[in-house]
C-alpha cells in the first residue's frame, strides 16, 4: 500500500458527521478536526449561539457545517435534531457522543438533582443518541460509527466526581452492547477514554497547586492537549479503523498506568 492510499484512508470526505457537546472545549475541538477531514459537520449543543459562532469558523475556512440545538437528555429532542441534521446532509454516518457534564462533591453530598443531570446527560444521552443514530442508518441501509467519549475514571476511580465516574464506566460498558448488536448492520461504536487534557475550562485547577500534586502522579508528568485526540480520533472515524468495534483507547499520556 503506497503512501497516499494510505493517507487516503483517513480521509472523512463524502461522510456526514454529528458531534453533541459541540459549544467548547472537546467537542468544539472534534468538529473541527472532522471537518478539517473532509466531513460535512453537524455541530450540537444546548447553546445555540455558541455552535452558530463556530460554524461561521468552519464556513470561513471553506468547509462545511451546520448548527443544531440539542438537549441529549430529551429523547424527542434528540430525533428532532436527526432529523434536522438528515434534511441538510444526509443521514449522519459518524456519531460522536461528547456532551458531558460533572459535579464536584463528596458522594455523601451528592444530592439526588446533582446524580440526575450527570447521569442524565452523560449516560442516557450518549444512549439516546447513539439508538437515535443506529436507528436512522438502519433504516437508510447506511454503515456507520459511533465514537463514545468515555473517560479513563471509567476504569480507574477519583474522590469527589462518583457520579462522573459512574457514568462513564456505564458509556464503556454501553459502547461494547453498542458493537455487538449492531456489528450486522455495518455500524462501529468504540469509545475513546482522555486523560487530563488541558481546556479553558479546567485551565486555573490543571495550574494550581492540587493541579500540580496531580500532575507528578502521571507516570510521564504531563497533562494532556486536546490535539492527542486529534489522531485517535480521526483512526476511530475513518476507514483506517474499520476492523475497530467494541474497542476502547485511552488518550491519557500514560496516566492509567501509574503505580499503585
Amino acid at each position: 500500500m503506497n503512501q497516499l492510499t494510505l493517507m487516503n484512508r483517513f480521509s472523512l470526505a463524502g461522510r456526514v458527521a454529528l458531534v453533541t457537546g459541540a459549544s467548547s472545549g472537546l467537542g468544539e475541538h472534534f468538529a473541527a478536526v472532522l471537518a478539517e477531514a473532509g466531513a460535512q459537520v453537524v455541530v450540537t449543543a444546548r447553546r445555540i449561539d455558541r455552535i452558530n459562532l463556530l460554524v461561521d469558523q468552519l464556513k470561513a475556512k471553506g468547509q462545511m457545517a451546520t448548527a443544531i440545538a440539542i438537549d441529549v437528555t430529551d429523547a424527542q429532542s434528540v430525533a428532532t435534531c436527526f432529523e434536522q441534521a438528515s434534511q441538510v446532509f444526509g443521514v449522519p454516518d459518524i456519531v460522536v457522543n461528547n456532551a458531558g457534564v460533572t459535579v464536584t462533591k463528596a458522594a455523601i453530598d451528592q444530592s439526588v438533582e446533582d446524580w440526575n443531570q450527570v447521569i442524565d446527560t452523560n449516560l442516557k444521552g450518549c444512549w439516546l443518541v447513539a439508538t437515535e443514530a443506529a436507528r436512522r442508518l438502519i433504516g437508510a441501509q447506511k454503515s456507520g460509527c459511533i465514537i463514545n467519549i468515555a473517560s479513563i475514571l471509567g476504569e480507574r476511580v477519583a474522590a469527589s466526581v462518583g457520579p462522573y465516574a459512574i457514568s462513564k464506566a456505564g458509556v464503556i460498558q454501553a459502547t461494547k452492547v453498542m458493537a455487538l448488536e449492531w456489528a450486522r448492520y455495518g455500524i462501529r461504536s468504540n469509545a475513546l477514554m482522555p486523560g487530563y487534557i488541558r481546556t479553558d475550562l479546567n485551565r486555573d485547577f490543571l495550574d494550581s497547586p492540587l493541579g500540580i500534586k496531580l500532575q507528578q502522579k502521571i507516570p510521564s508528568r504531563q497533562f494532556g492537549c486536546v490535539d492527542d485526540l486529534s489522531g485517535p480520533l480521526l483512526l476511530l472515524a475513518s476507514d483506517a479503523g474499520a476492523a475497530m468495534s467494541g474497542a476502547t483507547i485511552e488518550v491519557d499520556r500514560s496516566h492509567l498506568v501509574s503505580s499503585l
